[in-house]
């Protein structure tokens, strides 16, 4: 009799058991089914079928489609070396699309332009989170990351509002190589939900490769790069830096309140002083945030381990020292002649010279931007409070294997390249 009751109570849990079993497959299934419908709609949702929930948003998601078709359509144009194919404004702001051709009353008074590959993408975020502005971003891809590119910077326009509103996208890839459009490569697409999914896809990309140490033995054109951003920006002033360095905060609002109050002047830009932070601490907003972590050794001057000598010239010591308010306004703190190597970080107008594209890979490509805008006759003026800060301390032996060697022959493009200056400017009494 007390076994015949165990043996019911057994029977009883047993069968519990496995009605839970059975209940918590039916809930996977069910999950499962309504991941995948989400998943579809989300696609149809991406590529305008009929998938999507609401018509209203219907038209504003093909236009954005029909863009990036068009752009993909004509095929991209070559650069002035045959190298490189460029697809300029693969993906348009609405800021940039909503501007008006034959109207020369640009809203905008300062842009950011920046260039990357995808391995420092995702970097976009917080520098996007911070600038709150029209930015320009030129992209590098080779081989499939061209599809990858043209896949993710699409998803990005998509789901991210605030990149939608302000950031134009242009790619560049080998002169042999062509993006298409993305409409087939649903791979690409998968688990991609909403813009932080997008961004977490970027982040797995990001140690693809070091620095410019790219597959296939391929250079990294910073320069032509550089130059593909600012053309896609139309507004009075630019700043020109990499992707994973971060401006001051407030520095937009700021600069448009001290220009508007200056004389317009074509010979000046403007200098940000460049630091850089470790790895593992939060970046600083204002000059009162950069100077207490200087001062305890958590923030440096840029480059100050390998090449002291190419920030120098900003006067650290001098800038650190000038206390400035809070409520202060942005002003010239000095002026200061351009001496070599400095590669200063600046902002400058729209017609500065372009940087010159024949410098790829490691060396000398900022370098020779601003020796030419010496020889130009520009001064060069710091701001005192606004700044720039590299992600990261930068390390020798952190680099890739052929920096050196990189140097070197750019080295030697640049003793050239200064004695065609001699000749662009044969006026001039300033030398490099």
């Amino acid at each position: 009799m007390h076994l015949s009751k165990k043996c019911s109570v057994f029977k009883v849990v047993l069968s519990a058991l496995l009605i839970v079993a059975l209940l918590q497959l039916i809930y996977l299934s069910f999950l499962s089914k309504f991941h995948g419908k989400q998943q579809r709609y989300r696609y149809s949702e991406l590529f305008g079928g009929s998938g999507s929930k609401t018509k209203s948003t219907q038209p504003e998601k093909n236009v954005r489609k029909e863009r990036l078709r068009y752009s993909l359509s004509t095929g991209g144009i070559f650069d002035n070396s045959g190298q490189y194919r460029i697809y300029k404004n693969l993906i348009k702001s609405d800021f940039t699309a909503n501007l008006k051709p034959e109207s020369h009353d640009n809203p905008n008074i300062l842009s950011l332009a920046t260039h990357t590959t995808l391995n420092n993408l995702h970097h976009l975020d917080s520098l996007l989170e911070r600038w709150q502005n029209p930015l320009s971003v030129a992209i590098f891809a080779h081989d499939q990351d061209v599809k990858f590119a043209t896949a993710l910077v699409y998803a990005l326009s998509f789901f991210c509002p605030r990149i939608q509103a302000l950031v134009d996208f242009h790619l560049v890839c080998l002169s042999g190589e062509m993006a298409s459009f993305p409409e087939q490569d649903r791979e690409h697409f998968v688990g991609l939900e909403d813009c932080s999914s997008v961004f977490k896809r970027l982040e797995n990309h990001r140690d693809k490769f070091k620095n410019y140490a790219m597959n296939g033995n391929i250079s990294y054109p910073n320069n032509l790069l550089r130059n593909v951003a600012r053309n896609g920006i139309d507004s009075a002033y630019i700043l020109v830096i990499d992707i994973d360095m971060m401006p001051s905060s407030d520095l937009h609002q700021q600069f448009l309140a001290m220009i508007m109050a200056r004389e317009p002047s074509s010979d000046e830009v403007f200098v940000l002083p460049a630091f850089e932070i470790r790895h593992d601490r939060k970046m600083p907003s204002t000059k009162q945030e950069l100077v207490q972590l200087y001062q305890v050794g958590e923030v440096r001057p840029f480059y100050e381990e390998l090449c002291p000598r190419c920030q120098a010239p900003t006067n650290f010591s001098q800038w650190v020292n000038i206390h400035v308010r809070s409520s202060a306004p942005l002003e010239v703190s000095y002026t200061l002649t351009w001496t070599d190597p400095w590669e200063p970080f600046y902002i400058g107008p729209r017609t500065v010279p372009l940087y010159d594209e024949g410098f790829k890979q490691y060396g000398f490509n900022r370098i020779s931007q601003a020796c030419e805008l010496h020889v130009a006759g520009y001064r060069f003026s710091v701001l005192n409070s606004a700044f720039v800060v590299h992600r990261g301390f930068k390390i020798q032996g952190e680099f890739h294997a052929k920096k050196d060697e990189e140097n070197k022959r750019n080295r030697v493009l640049f003793r050239s390249f200064k004695e065609g200056l001699k000749t662009k400017y044969p006026s001039s009494t300033q030398r490099c």
